[in-house]
């Protein structure tokens, strides 16, 4: 028959060794890289890659583009496809084509191009397309018609740019949810301040 401090020398090692083992695992779990997700990845904030034009798909180098999956926004890490009434795009001298979540997205992204997009400038432009909240078409973000202020919540659930093809649509909305139309050369002039104050972060 073992001692009786033997029985409390060994049930005491048996408790030390069973913490250092959480412990260990506690750690090791905090520390290790948590796994890519790749059936349905999180909102988070990445750099996002842009998309090269392919020439097989028959449209210009300069036409609106259907918005892939697994893009994502470069302001915000969203995925415009998730949120295909809203989303946005930018193509490049080159074909490249970057898309947004929103229009303010997008008009907070043309405030600082390089940051977002490494090797590219606003000046690096040559489209830009936002989509028309009533009917899902793409227009070109200069002649979209814009309202601020309105009832209406963005992807982000927060206050954004509606869309629209014709000023009589954007008031027609503003009459309905609130808010004032503004045009594209407004926008670009300065964003609302409450609009302004929503970019999500600076890319460092």
């Amino acid at each position: 028959m073992p001692s009786r401090r033997a029985i409390i020398g060994l049930s005491l090692l048996g408790g030390a060794a069973a913490f250092a083992g959480l412990g260990y695992r506690s750690v090791r779990s905090a520390t290790a890289p948590a796994r890519a997700d790749t059936t349905q990845p999180g909102d988070v904030c990445l750099t996002a890659p842009t998309f090269s034009h392919d020439p097989a798909s028959g449209l210009p180098l300069r036409a609106a583009r259907e918005v892939p999956a697994e893009a994502r926004c470069p302001v915000c890490g969203m995925f415009p496809a998730r949120q295909r009434r809203w989303a946005a795009q930018v193509i490049f001298h080159n074909g490249d084509v970057q898309y947004l979540d929103s229009p303010l997205s997008l008009f907070l992204y043309l405030q600082r191009v390089p940051r977002y997009t490494a090797g590219q400038s606003a000046a690096s432009i040559v489209a830009s397309y936002v989509t028309d909240l009533d009917t899902g078409a793409w227009i070109p973000a200069e002649r979209a018609w814009y309202v601020h202020g309105s009832r209406q919540m963005g992807p982000m659930r927060t206050g954004n740019l509606p869309a629209f093809t014709t000023l009589d649509q954007a008031r027609a909305f503003a009459a309905r949810e609130g808010g004032e139309w503004l045009t594209a050369a407004h926008l670009r002039q300065g964003l609302p301040a409450s609009l302004q104050r929503l970019a999500p972060h600076t890319h460092g």
